[in-house]
């Protein structure tokens, strides 16, 4: 097995991992590593288990009882009822509206997106955007003082190509 990682094929893997987990109810590493799988990413147990430490998955009770992985800081999970793969979801925003209330607005996604959207929005280092916090299917995007909500749309069109002026 060949050990030299990209840097970039891994963030890919962490990337899927991330969507995979709050998408579905996975309770174990094998059925993590057949999903994964699924998606075309071929990795050790022990890889994936390094993985699952570096983002800091922990086990938490779903509704139903069982013990599910879970992404941190995110305490309430949505699970869509249609599997979508998760190239599919990578692929895409999720984006589904925005809402303004003076310098704050709050992004909907689809289940799932949102921490992956305000990872984008921050890792551009958009200049009107002072910070993100992103649930499931919420993101809450704090904009700098005397920004116009036009401007805020207009600056995150290169992150969201399908946002509505």
């Amino acid at each position: 097995m060949t050990r030299n990682y990209k840097m970039k094929d891994k963030n890919k893997r962490l990337d899927a991992i991330k969507v995979i987990i709050s998408s579905k109810e996975v309770g174990c590493q094998e059925d993590l590593l057949k999903e994964l799988q699924r998606e075309g990413f071929n990795l050790t147990q022990a890889t994936l288990s390094r993985d699952l430490k570096q983002l800091k998955v922990a086990k938490a009770a779903s509704m139903n009882g069982n013990y599910v992985y879970v992404l941190p800081n995110n305490t309430l999970y949505k699970r869509s009822v249609e599997a979508t793969p998760v190239n599919d979801m990578m692929k895409e925003t999720g984006f589904l509206s925005i809402t303004f209330s003076q310098n704050i607005a709050v992004i909907k996604t689809k289940p799932g997106y949102a921490s992956r959207l305000a990872y984008d929005i921050d890792a551009h280092d958009i200049e009107e955007v002072c910070g993100t916090i992103a649930g499931d299917d919420t993101i809450m995007l704090v904009i700098k003082e005397n920004v116009s909500r036009v401007e805020m749309i207009h600056a995150l069109e290169t992150i969201i190509p399908n946002i509505v002026r």
